[in-house]
């Protein structure tokens, strides 16, 4: 698999009937290792030891209706008593990351309304902070490491 730009981490990967696998610590389960998936493990990698924001807050694919369909969010970062902290859209390192896929991640922000909004494809990121009373965006250079204080 492709090296990604974030910092180096440990990935569980195992080979099951000629096929790759890789470990999916959230759902604590092996999945078929997609670039896709690469890029997903190595997200929450970068949430969870770098940005140290909790495991337990993390969800992964989580299904909503959009609009009549359904759609699953990659990666969302939970506050059990704020809501959502940060939406994630992750791809392949092969997709360009263009306004296409940055505006598919913003509708899907309509029902999630994150505080933060990360795209990426492992090797480009993309953070944005929610200004919900301006109705807009923000493009940050990146996203605030978790605060244990209270």
């Amino acid at each position: 698999m492709e090296r990604l730009n974030f910092p180096p981490s440990a990935v569980k990967l195992k080979i099951k009937e000629n096929k790759p696998l890789i470990f999916d610590q959230i759902r604590k389960k092996w999945l078929q290792c997609t670039p896709e998936e690469w890029v997903r493990v190595h997200c929450v990698n970068y949430l969870t030891q770098t940005l140290h924001y909790p495991a337990s807050w993390i969800k992964i694919e989580t299904q909503v209706t959009l609009f009549r369909t359904r759609k699953r969010f990659d990666i969302t970062v939970v506050h059990p008593t704020q809501g959502n902290l940060l939406l994630v859209e992750c791809k392949a390192p092969s997709v360009k990351l263009n306004q296409q896929v940055f505006d598919q991640i913003a509708r899907y922000n309509l029902e999630a309304k994150s505080q933060y909004m990360m795209l990426t494809n492992g090797l480009n990121h993309y953070f944005c902070a929610m200004d919900y009373e301006n109705q807009r965006y923000n493009f940050i250079e990146e996203l605030p490491k978790f605060n244990w204080a209270p």
